[in-house]
């Protein structure tokens, strides 16, 4: 008759814990960088948005004769205005994709000024990461007049 003979197989403890410290030490020089690029992202989307509300305006303008007011803001690209100056050539269906105002990659409003303050036409500005007027590098404010053309 033969004994069998059982062979253990898996890992032991100490190779396990090796692992773990390898997969800490990637996580530790790889995690920041993946982190600093969503909020590079983040800042292009904006402008990406910023963009297309640029076009959007451009469009508003062409078949009305003029920009929507600050107190119609961009929802007028949206939704027809009925105060303030009525556009009367007013697309159907609005400006941008969607039929909705998109909020910042941060969950905000962007602001819109029509005339602007630092531009003659609009301003559309969003707060940035931070949510609040001003900041300096990625907590900046992203403005459709400072924006790279």
């Amino acid at each position: 008759m033969k004994k069998r003979v059982w062979k253990e197989e898996g890992f032991t403890l100490i190779e396990l814990m090796v692992v773990i410290v390898i997969i800490g030490l990637l996580a530790t020089f790889i995690a920041p960088r993946l982190f600093g690029r969503v909020e590079e992202a983040k800042i292009a989307e904006a402008k990406i948005q910023m963009r297309s509300f640029e076009n959007a305006l451009e469009l508003f303008k062409i078949d009305n004769g003029f920009y929507p007011s600050t107190e119609q803001g961009l929802e007028a690209l949206v939704v027809r205005p009925t105060t303030g100056r009525v556009p009367q050539k007013w697309r159907e269906g609005g400006y941008l994709d969607k039929g909705r105002v998109p909020l910042d990659p941060w969950g905000n409003r962007y602001i819109f000024l029509s005339p602007g303050i630092n531009a003659p036409d609009y301003e559309i500005k969003s707060l940035g990461p931070d949510g609040s007027e001003g900041g300096d590098g990625e907590n900046a404010d992203i403005a459709n007049y400072n924006l790279q053309k």
